[in-house]
């Protein structure tokens, strides 16, 4: 025994038959972001089709003001509407918030509004032919309405607005840094979006209006669909765990604000927490790696190795400049360019990143008048961990990122450094800033900088791959690839945690394509 079991199987069914579900739907949807919010307004566009949309977070209606917070496209919500995780970069680091959206909307809800698409190769490196990119690309283009580019590759009438800055927009940093690239050889990559697109630098594809964050809440939960009567939104709701008996769903537990503790009954329930908190409702329900759930004192009902054991995210680095006169403001949007470029080595194309910040978010309550280069490793060979020390749906996970410590992902950061070095000696950029941190002598070191970079390295905010989709013969798939938990029937996720390895690009755009295709299936009924 593992300590204190929470009661489930025979024991939590004797309790809860007693009591009478506080509601009940054909379709349970736990987590109303990027994925979830369009699966609800997908399925409910049938009237035979009834879905419940639970969301932890507040609810914001068309009719209702939204917070200054949530329509700012311009940076990251990091406070109001935020799960307050937080990550250790590197062994040794200290601890750096994790900004997840709590609202609905989700993550959506409180990104930088980089709207770039997984590339080919991302999905077809998943092996999986339900998501190879040409079975991809109608989703793609079915989620977006592309301001500037039209043709078969690109959405016109989708409910996603993308469009990129003018060269006319660019913050003075943003403009000097584009200028930059081109001098030292880089070419205009005027669509990044495009699936054949060469390396280059250009404004960001970006799902923002006049700087107006247009979140997967806006864009699919409109007053339209909202007053579908197959469709209910319940917020402030937090999903305790998945009910199970004779390994089939049957409801889900909840519980509110007020701590006040019901359940719901469901024929199906698919999980779109994200790929931080739907591993943490499974656990909670019993299912996952044995040593996690006799961790918390979970009773297991389904042993499935892979949940929560490797977390993928989007390491990089920054150095920080101090701009001259009025190069730089707080009002300027917090990105609006990037540089991608192949590593040394690279067997895919476009696998880094290069982008220049405005200014400098340290903390939700810190930000310095500062500027900064900021680099990503987008194949990132090195993973992280979950893990949850409590059974209490309130207790935070330990995230340990693990960044860099793969001896090629701390090569690939370290020489995109050097570039960033490069691209802010150009005269360009040093006639409106100046290097503070690190030191010069460090970034001409190649080893001083190697040792550096553990310091200032963190997140690009994009985990996934904690529920990973795979083969039959996979013994760390934790679903199938329609997202199906293995040996629980009626229970599929349908968010980020099913990546099995991570895009080379934000990650938000490809979870609204999974959204529209899991929204599809669940519709249409030809597939789950």
């Amino acid at each position: 025994m593992c300590g204190d079991y929470i009661p489930s199987g025979p024991a939590l069914d004797a309790i809860l038959i007693a009591v009478r579900p506080v509601d009940s739907a054909e379709l349970v949807v736990v987590g109303a972001g990027s994925s979830g919010a369009v699966i609800a307004s997908r399925v409910s566009e049938r009237s035979d089709r009834e879905v419940l949309l639970l969301e932890a977070g507040p609810d914001y209606p068309p009719d209702v003001p939204l917070p200054r917070d949530l329509a700012d496209g311009t940076r990251n919500s990091w406070r109001r509407h935020d799960w307050r995780y937080s990550h250790s970069p590197t062994p040794g680091q200290i601890a750096f918030v994790y900004p997840r959206g709590k609202v609905v909307g989700g993550s959506s809800a409180v990104n930088t509004c980089i709207a770039l698409r997984a590339q080919p190769h991302d999905l077809d490196e998943w092996d999986l032919p339900v998501w190879r990119w040409e079975r991809c690309l109608p989703y793609f283009r079915r989620l977006e309405r592309d301001l500037d580019f039209d043709g078969p590759i690109h959405g016109r009438d989708g409910p996603i607005p993308i469009r990129r800055h003018t060269v006319g927009e660019l913050a003075p940093w943003q403009s000097a840094f584009v200028e930059a690239c081109r001098g030292l050889g880089f070419r205009d990559c005027l669509d990044m979006n495009d699936p054949v697109a060469e390396p280059g630098v250009a404004a960001h594809p970006m799902n923002k209006i006049d700087g107006i964050r247009m979140s997967a809440a806006r864009a699919y939960l409109d007053a339209t669909v909202r007053a579908r009567p197959q469709l209910r939104i319940r917020a402030d709701t937090h999903v305790r765990r998945v009910l199970v008996r004779n390994r089939r769903v049957y409801g889900v537990e909840v519980q509110s604000l007020d701590g006040d503790v019901q359940w719901i009954a469901a024929r199906k329930v698919v999980l779109a927490g994200g790929a931080i908190g739907t591993p943490l409702i499974l656990f909670r329900s019993g299912i996952g790696p044995d040593e996690q759930l006799c961790r918390i004192g979970v009773e297991p009902i389904c042993v499935l190795p892979g949940v929560g054991r490797r977390l993928l995210d989007h390491p990089g680095a920054a150095i920080f400049l101090l701009p001259r006169g009025g190069a730089s403001s707080f009002r300027h949007p917090l990105i609006q360019t990037v540089l991608r470029f192949d590593s040394n080595g690279s067997d895919t194309r476009n696998d880094m990143m290069l982008q220049p910040g405005s200014f400098v978010p340290i903390h939700p309550l810190l930000t310095l008048p500062a500027v900064s280069l900021m680099c990503a490793v987008g194949k990132p060979k090195g993973h992280g961990t979950l893990v949850v020390e409590s059974a209490d749906v309130r207790a935070k996970p330990r995230i340990d990122s693990q960044f860099l410590r793969n001896p090629d992902d701390h090569a690939r950061a370290v020489d995109a450094i050097e570039l960033a070095y490069r691209c802010a000696s150009t005269p360009v950029m040093r006639a409106i800033a100046r290097f503070i941190w690190p030191r010069e002598a460090t970034l001409r070191d190649r080893d001083a900088l190697g040792r550096w970079i553990f310091r200032s390295c963190g997140s690009g905010y994009h985990p996934c791959g904690t529920v990973p989709m795979g083969h039959t013969a996979d013994p760390n798939a934790a679903t199938d690839d329609h997202g199906r938990v293995r040996g629980i029937d009626g229970l599929v996720v349908a968010d980020a945690s099913l990546m099995p390895t991570i895009p080379s690009a934000n990650t938000n755009l490809t979870v609204l394509m999974m959204g529209e295709r899991f929204g599809e299936w669940l519709r249409d009924g030809s597939d789950l």
